[in-house]
């Protein structure tokens, strides 16, 4: 089957100097910013699967957190992450921001981005704004948030990531998608380190580009690698990702020597 290439670009994109790109090959539907790179994928059959890497690899807080029972999300994109919980946890609560209400319309009319309800809501706003509105309000703190130039600037600064610790609950988890190519890359993993105590743990996707950094709010009760890994087994039998090689990934890229997890990135 022929690829596709469909451009969006409404007033409201226009003003915020964001072109949205859909393109389509091989059953592959995918998201793009200014034609660059790959925000977002979806396998057509597959709606709800999540199709990239580094996708999968940001659900390793669930072998980190025993009950989540909220979930905030900041940038949507296709949405691949919130459509994935959304349906297979559904007693998760999860909420999104994203600033740009043509990236909403895009997730709905593109990549089967489910309608909200009671479990599930996506906010066209501002995610910094809701932050310091909800203190304490989250389990999960996931940061995915790209422009055409990368990681918006604010959303790499110590008072951004202060903000995103305060907007946890005491066992909270931060995640976020960042790219190991950023020139700045060393100096954000630096201001996360100061911010979580050094409670931080970085998971390359086996690719170049994405990495995915875990900070903790405060330290996890298990961290017995035996027990962690028989765990990542279960969650993988159970969602069909592979908790284990990321587990793996985290263990080699975090020099992890003894039989219980230390954190040192």
């Amino acid at each position: 089957m022929k690829g596709f290439f469909k451009k969006f670009f409404s007033k409201e994109i226009e003003e915020a100097l964001v072109s949205i790109d859909v393109s389509e090959s091989g059953g592959l539907r995918s998201l793009h910013f200014a034609s660059h790179a790959i925000q977002s994928s979806m396998r057509i059959r597959k709606p709800f699967h999540l199709e990239l890497t580094y996708t999968r690899a940001m659900m390793m807080f669930l072998l980190f957190h025993e009950k989540p029972r909220k979930v905030l999300l900041i940038g949507l994109g296709g949405g691949s992450i919130p459509k994935f919980i959304h349906r297979f946890l559904p007693d998760i609560k999860t909420t999104v921001l994203e600033l740009h209400k043509s990236v909403i319309h895009v997730a709905h009319q593109m990549f089967h981005l489910p309608c909200n309800d009671k479990s599930f809501k996506v906010i066209h706003g501002d995610g910094i704004s809701f932050m310091k509105l909800h203190p304490e309000s989250t389990d999960i703190l996931m940061v995915d948030a790209f422009d055409p130039e990368g990681i918006p600037r604010n959303f790499c600064s110590l008072a951004f990531f202060d903000l995103c610790k305060a907007s946890l609950k005491d066992c909270g988890i931060f995640v976020m998608n960042i790219w190991a190519s950023d020139p700045h890359y060393d100096l954000y993993i630096d201001r996360m380190c100061r911010v979580f105590d050094d409670r931080v743990w970085v998971i390359p996707t086996g690719k170049l580009g994405n990495q995915i950094v875990l900070g903790f709010h405060s330290t996890p009760k298990v961290l017995d690698i035996k027990t962690l890994r028989l765990k990542a087994r279960t969650l993988e039998k159970t969602y069909g990702l592979e908790f284990s090689a990321f587990f793996n990934q985290l263990m080699l890229h975090n020099h992890q020597p003894s039989n219980i997890l230390t954190f040192d990135v």
